[in-house]
């Protein structure tokens, strides 16, 4: 079961590190004797001094202390917050899930669920597994699990009772929407292992153009990148947009494989250094083997760490032009070091540059992390960070990856969020329309004034409050939202998602510009055939 809330749960690269008889970081050398002693001086007055606070506060404050809820949630989280955004503890059950999201796959029934109105709701079930298997559909609360009813209960704790062994049975009481009200819908799940595929599969948007979506990079991605491919026989591809909008990153080496693809064997991918590790370049180790179609990339304020790897690697090289928004400007190396009870510890210890040098990580220190993690700053770049890339384009560091040719897509409003965001409206009124209509849709399916007039009566049965000018303002963008909400409930998540990106303005942009990218290898190209011409020895 995946939880939609720790969508934004450290955001980037993880490298995962077996530390056995203790913690243990990369040797730190050049410190003197004297150093270290004064060092160890002061960790033994700060434990000593934190061991009294702890013991005071266990013996006088007003109510019992949980020492892991303090050691835990509170000294350990705030020592780390001194240091940067990134670094973070994980108690056992996150931890848990971090693993599960490296992996890519669990044992479960398989959904995505969010809480709404102090009930948990499915929010999707993943296409293929048992729960879409089993008949579960978007909007269906969770009533009870093995006979217990949920009421009460946060995701987190759906989440446990759901997973479990491959092969065994849970017993799920669905609340669902029907004509007459709600009604109860038992199912006998058959658990199993969950895949969740990082790369969505890819299609032809036009002739000759593939889409291709890499949502994160966990350890199958850029397998699942080769075979989809391979699929669309890639000798036929004329050109690409890839997409790697929302991806919030993942691990590293997938993400200097996803690059190698595309670049000449021998260029640089990434390179990280810190205080305590020696710097580390990675470099096109197999190359694109003859695959130079022209790349458009599709990024936005969501794409971060290994996602903004990729982008800025193929930008350095003049391989792909890039589209859309500026990135998070994730840049920061996490080592995760396995501790003992289950738990770890993602500690920054280096700093990621693109192939010019250019930093990705955006600057930290003069905001709070709230204002960080929102973007206040989002459009920052380092003005003395100023790099090159193969062709002599200039390049910034210290703010992400900035486009090469801005776009950016419609921001909700309030009128957008609140309905469908906060209350869910467009997934309950898919619900609510199927309840009374076949869900045998066709690729075709549109919607009509009369659909659009039925959600606005929807809405006020619903006591979700919209004025009549708000709802006419936003009815363009409704009319989109519910059709995407009705192919994710009619034909499922993924099918919705690949329907939808047809519709997407920013794919007829980016179709527009595959000729600027294919502009921009061939200066590329000259460039750097002159520039090595003009160092040949006479």
């Amino acid at each position: 079961m995946k939880l939609k809330s720790r969508a934004l749960l450290v955001p980037g690269v993880i490298l995962l590190f077996a530390v056995l008889g203790g913690l243990f970081g990369p040797g730190m050398g050049g410190s003197t004797a004297a150093a270290a002693d004064r060092s160890e001086q002061d960790i033994d007055r700060s434990v000593r001094t934190f061991t009294k606070v702890f013991s005071i506060v266990e013996e006088n404050a007003a109510d019992v202390v949980d020492p892991s809820r303090a050691i835990y949630n509170g000294a350990i989280p705030g020592m780390l917050h001194t240091l940067d955004p990134h670094s973070n503890f994980f108690d056992p059950k996150q931890f848990q899930l971090l693993r599960e999201d490296q992996r890519g796959q669990y044992f479960g029934v398989g959904m995505l669920v969010r809480m709404h109105r102090a009930r948990v709701v499915v929010v999707n079930p993943f296409p293929g597994s048992p729960a879409y298997n089993a008949g579960i559909r978007p909007s269906d609360i969770i009533h009870k699990i093995d006979g217990e009813v949920t009421e009460g209960w946060d995701q987190g704790k759906v989440a446990e009772r759901l997973k479990g062994p491959r092969g065994t049975t849970v017993r799920v009481t669905m609340l669902r929407r029907g004509e007459d009200g709600q009604k109860e819908l038992n199912f006998n799940i058959v658990r199993d292992e969950i895949p969740r595929k990082s790369v969505a599969d890819a299609f032809y948007v036009r002739p000759g153009i593939a889409y291709l979506q890499i949502k994160q990079f966990n350890e199958n991605t850029s397998s699942e990148m080769e075979q989809n491919l391979r699929r669309l026989k890639e000798s036929e591809i004329k050109g690409l947009v890839l997409d790697l909008r929302d991806n919030p990153g993942g691990i590293l080496n997938e993400g200097v494989n996803v690059a190698d693809h595309f670049l000449k064997k021998g260029q640089a991918i990434v390179s990280h250094r810190g205080r305590a590790s020696a710097q580390r370049k990675y470099e096109a180790r197999r190359g694109s083997r003859g695959a130079d179609y022209p790349i458009v990339v599709l990024l936005n304020g969501s794409s971060a760490s290994a996602a903004e790897i990729v982008a800025g690697a193929l930008q350095d090289h003049d391989r792909a032009w890039i589209l859309g928004e500026q990135t998070f400007g994730k840049g920061l190396v996490q080592t995760v070091f396995p501790l003992s009870e289950d738990t770890g510890l993602a500690l920054t210890t280096a700093k990621y540059y693109t192939p010019s040098g250019r930093l990705i990580q955006r600057d930290y220190s003069k905001v709070s992390f709230y204002d960080y993690y929102s973007r206040k700053n989002g459009d920052a770049k380092d003005p003395e960070d100023v790099r090159m890339t193969d062709s002599g384009r200039t390049v910034y560091g210290g703010g992400g990856i900035t486009p090469d040719e801005k776009f950016e897509g419609a921001k909700p409003n309030s009128f957008q969020y609140r309905v469908r965001d906060q209350q869910m409206a467009y997934s309950m009124f898919a619900a609510h329309y199927f309840a009374r209509n076949s869900l045998s849709i066709g690729e075709d399916f549109q919607v009509n004034d009369a659909v659009v007039d039925d959600f606005r009566e929807f809405l006020r049965s619903e006591k979700i409050e919209v004025t009549d000018e708000e709802f006419a303002t936003n009815r363009p963008q409704v009319r989109v939202d519910l059709k995407r909400a009705m192919f994710t409930y009619a034909l499922g998540d993924e099918k919705s998602e690949a329907l939808m990106v047809r519709e997407d303005p920013i794919i007829e942009r980016a179709t527009d510009a595959m000729a600027r990218a294919q502009s921009l290898q061939e200066t590329a190209r000259k460039t750097i055939a002159q520039r090595n011409g003009a160092q040949q020895p006479e």
